[in-house]
């Protein structure tokens, strides 16, 4: 399904330059496109568009964007993530989708790793989020150990943000996830005493 629509936005595609336009995708869609696990979607998100013009841009959203025809024909559209906007590592970790990448003329496709998609959801929490994560979990891509190392690396980020005294709600959905999902002990996070996680 994803294949084709970024196969379809190629169709409508005006050349903007010799090289092929990196796409960084999150969410659930980089989940897809890694397992073999399918849910319904909404939305392709995308992290990053590296070294790409706002003109550029305005062409994928003309496109495919929110409310397109190619859009509403594939039930899914592209949507710009700001990069300082999902929780993540303050190194977000990126596959190159070497196969689907060798199937498009202007599209280079990376997807965040599982794993870190996992952590992601540990701010947004909804329902689909824990479908997600508890799929991830099934399959083995979730690793307890280092779930929490880049659940830390995030945290170290999320401590310079205006944000951060929503972390004490992200480690409670961390422990959630280690005691109901993982069925390992609940991990101590430490914060600042400025951001105690037990007030």
């Amino acid at each position: 399904m994803i294949e084709q629509f970024l196969k379809d936005i190629e169709v409508e595609w005006k050349v903007a330059g010799s090289e092929p336009i990196s796409l960084r995708v999150i969410g659930s869609t980089a989940l897809f496109l890694q397992t073999d696990y399918i849910r319904g979607t909404k939305d392709a998100d995308i992290l990053e568009v590296s070294g790409v013009s706002e003109k550029v841009w305005a062409q994928i959203k003309d496109i495919a964007g929110k409310n397109t025809r190619l859009a509403n024909a594939h039930r899914l559209f592209m949507d710009l993530v700001i990069p300082g906007f999902p929780f993540l590592p303050q190194q977000p970790l990126f596959h190159p989708l070497s196969d689907l990448s060798g199937k498009l003329k202007f599209f280079y496709v990376e997807a965040l790793d599982p794993l870190d998609v996992v952590v992601s959801k540990l701010k947004t929490f909804r329902p689909w989020d824990l479908d997600d994560i508890r799929a991830m979990v099934q399959r083995d891509l979730v690793n307890p150990i280092r779930l929490v190392e880049r659940f830390e690396s995030a945290k170290e980020r999320w401590l310079l943000d205006a944000r951060a005294p929503e972390l004490p709600d992200y480690i409670e959905n961390l422990h959630t996830i280690q005691r109901d999902y993982l069925f390992v002990p609940e991990t101590p996070i430490e914060l600042p005493d400025w951001l105690d996680a037990s007030s």
